[in-house]
């Protein structure tokens, strides 16, 4: 048999044998696999993935000939060989897993059922190299839902993507890709104590507490065990380091492979990544947001695989992404979204500010982190001083899994965390509110229109004044920032105008806040930010919610607000843990029940067989219709210029993203209309071309009505 190969370098001076990227997939996804006791099955889905590249059409491919589906091949061989839950990862290794479909389905159809049906070129010949193990029967009582074994399969898929991707880069590359060259997690979390340690004895009362909560969640996490966890920390109690450190005591009592930060926004992950890069090394963290989605058909070129190589695989010990990358890509369907997904089974998964998790998805992704604890050996934690009241979910859904608490003592630490004083006020208009905040020589006033925030910091005193949006692009963001802190702590004039951004997470003590009207945990999150240090009297910390007259909140704010109006009227001290349970159960009743799942997609698990690519189209937080455009500004000039010179990588998307603002489709199309932004590689990557559409102070003008959610 003349040798069959799987790719050729760049160069044309290397070749690999199809033989050499099976096994060697093989072994990878075997490893992955292995995370989750799935050995046996991340290892035949490396053997049989490219077997159709046996095939002499392929090899024409391989000499510049058409495309070739050389997939389908190994999910006929899953079949034959009686794992056929396997074919559907299998075929979907290139252009995304794909439904399952129904015996209807002809071979026209991008259904794994219409695929089986095709006729393919001959590829015999891998039996003349690669040997089947025998398989064990598959235990369908472990997987006894469609959801179930859905996230079983989505997982093994994420095993063979990475190694099927790491292999192929490494063959690519001439030497061994990059992965693993990481400080162990002991190492970490002897930096941690190393960083902690000047924290101890504690000097003042409030810093105390912190110590005796960070106590607590060290104690706690030496016993903890795969599970979910609350931590319900009042603002100002320390958190974000108090989570670490549980998670990094779990994690080693445990032998995990990482923890994964998840924060829903981008500006808490700015200044909590930083962090963690001062404790932990920067080669040790890894902040990812979101980065370009190449698609890709069958068989792609050497140049395709550069870009499809970029694709982020959490790698390392300790990951920073946001909560809509972390859930909509377990429940992805195609390889770039899901190729990190494996990284997550044995790691403790902080979920930061989890009272946002978005109401439409609530069901699902609530099942999803159930399920990860449950069967994948992870540490969930939900963390927050607003607990969404997760417990009546679960109950909704039957998970049969106890939710702890991390911290003891919550009523107390509320308590001695308790340092403003909330009132409520109706303005005449928008300029009598900005009078007001222009007569205070420091303010925060958090608004729930990016519009509106520009609007006001246009009219407020230039001096000292700061609009903080996601128009402006992290790293500009992580500047201002710096800026506000110090002039707070040297008390100059600093009047900050701000969307949601930096209300829950973002390190700031003012001693006056403006909130207009929301859900009752985004007006204690505000509140977080008023008087944190506790260095003003109680009765002098005001946090103001107000409205303006003849306005109305946006659509998405209307629902929490009637709750939070409700909770006012019914509970004397809306600050309590008590009123915070109330508000959650009234608000998921004012929601829907029904709409907690409003996509269906828990029903479609069970209604349909394995419907993977139509649940990925209906998973679509709000700020995931986002494109990155890229901003050639500052450090980002030379970055952007590597983009132009063809590169791509992951290390590459990982800087570009502190120089890019998210847009929406609406956003991008009147940039694009206007000659604003270029496009690179076919609409997957933009940059902004006309440098006056961004401003250091206000971020990116695109002078059309934005609709955001989480902004």
């Amino acid at each position: 048999m003349a040798k069959k190969l799987a790719h050729i370098s760049e160069d044309h001076s290397r070749e690999q044998t199809v033989y050499e990227h099976l096994t060697g997939t093989a072994e990878l996804a075997k490893q992955f696999a292995a995370a989750f006791g799935a050995e046996e099955d991340g290892y035949l889905l490396g053997l049989l993935h490219d077997i159709g590249k046996y095939s002499d059409a392929f090899q024409h491919r391989l000499d510049g000939g058409v495309r070739v589906d050389h997939s389908t091949a190994g999910a006929k061989e899953a079949c034959a060989h009686g794992v056929g839950y396997l074919a559907i990862a299998i075929a979907g290794h290139h252009g995304g897993i794909p439904n399952f479909g129904s015996r209807a389905d002809t071979k026209n159809d991008a259904t794994l059922s219409g695929r089986l049906k095709r006729d393919l070129e001959p590829y015999d010949d891998w039996k003349t190299e690669v040997t089947l193990p025998p398989v064990k029967p598959f235990n369908m009582r472990e997987f006894n839902t469609g959801f179930r074994l859905s996230f079983y399969i989505r997982m093994l898929f994420s095993c063979l993507v990475d190694a099927d991707f790491i292999d192929t880069e490494t063959f690519m590359d001439g030497a061994l890709a990059p992965r693993g060259n990481y400080d162990a997690l002991p190492a970490l979390l002897d930096r941690l104590e190393t960083y902690i340690a000047p924290w101890y004895p504690p000097k003042t009362e409030l810093n105390r507490k912190r110590c005796a909560i960070l106590d607590a969640c060290k104690a706690s996490g030496s016993t903890a065990t795969p599970g979910v966890y609350t931590l319900t920390v009042p603002t100002g109690g320390g958190k974000t380091t108090a989570a670490m450190a549980f998670a990094l005591t779990a994690a080693v009592q445990n032998c995990m492979s990482r923890v994964i930060y998840a924060a829903p926004y981008t500006s808490i992950i700015d200044q909590n990544a930083d962090t963690f890069e001062k404790i932990f090394g920067t080669e040790n963290v890894i902040e990812h947001h979101s980065s370009a989605e190449y698609l890709f058909s069958e068989s792609p070129n050497p140049a395709e695989y550069r870009k499809m190589l970029a694709a982020e695989n959490w790698d390392a010990p300790v990951i920073a992404t946001t909560t809509v990358q972390l859930f909509e890509s377990l429940f992805a369907s195609k390889p770039a979204r899901c190729r990190k997904l494996h990284n997550l089974a044995n790691s403790v998964l902080i979920l930061d500010e989890v009272q946002t998790l978005p109401m439409p998805y609530l069901k699902p992704f609530t099942a999803a982190l159930a399920e990860l604890a449950r069967k994948y050996g992870v540490i969930v934690v939900l963390c927050t001083a607003t607990q969404p009241a997760l417990d009546g979910v679960f109950a909704d859904l039957k998970i049969d899994l106890p939710i702890k608490e991390i911290c003891p003592n919550v009523p107390e630490n509320f308590e001695t965390f308790r340092r403003t004083k909330i009132a409520q006020h109706t303005f005449d208009s928008t300029e009598s509110l900005t009078a007001e905040l222009t007569a205070l020589p420091q303010v925060l006033c958090i608004v729930n229109r990016i519009a509106d925030a520009q609007k006001i910091y246009q009219a407020l005193p230039k001096d000292g004044a700061y609009c903080l949006t996601t128009h402006l692009c992290p790293a500009h963001r992580k500047a201002r920032i710096k800026e506000i802190r110090e002039r707070l702590k040297i008390s100059l004039p600093c009047r900050v105008v701000s969307t949601s951004l930096i209300e829950a997470g973002v390190d700031v003590d003012f001693p006056r806040v403006y909130r207009e009207e929301a859900g009752l945990d985004s007006v204690l999150q505000a509140a977080g930010r008023c008087n944190r240090e506790g260095k003003h009297p109680l009765d002098e910390s005001l946090v103001t919610v107000f409205t303006v007259q003849n306005t109305t909140p946006p659509p998405y704010m209307r629902q929490p607000a009637a709750a939070m109006k409700n909770i006012s009227k019914r509970m004397e001290d809306i600050t309590s843990l008590a009123a915070i349970r109330a508000y959650f159960e009234f608000y998921r009743d004012l929601y829907g029940k029904e709409d907690l799942d409003r996509e269906k997609i828990l029903k479609a698990f069970e209604n349909e067989m394995l419907p993977f690519a139509s649940v990925a189209e209906k998973v679509r937080v709000i700020e995931s219709c986002t494109t990155p455009v890229y901003i050639s500004i500052g450090q980002g000039e030379a970055l952007v210029e590597r983009l132009y010179r063809g590169e791509r990588s992951r290390t590459l998307f990982r800087k570009l993203g502190q120089y890019s603002v998210n847009v929406y489709p609406q956003q991008l199309a009147a940039l694009r209309e206007a000659g604003a932004v270029q496009s690179i590689d076919d609409g997957a990557l933009y940059v902004l071309a006309d440098p006056r559409r961004y401003d250091s102070a206000l971020g990116l003008t695109i002078d059309q009505t934005e609709t955001a959610l989480f902004i």
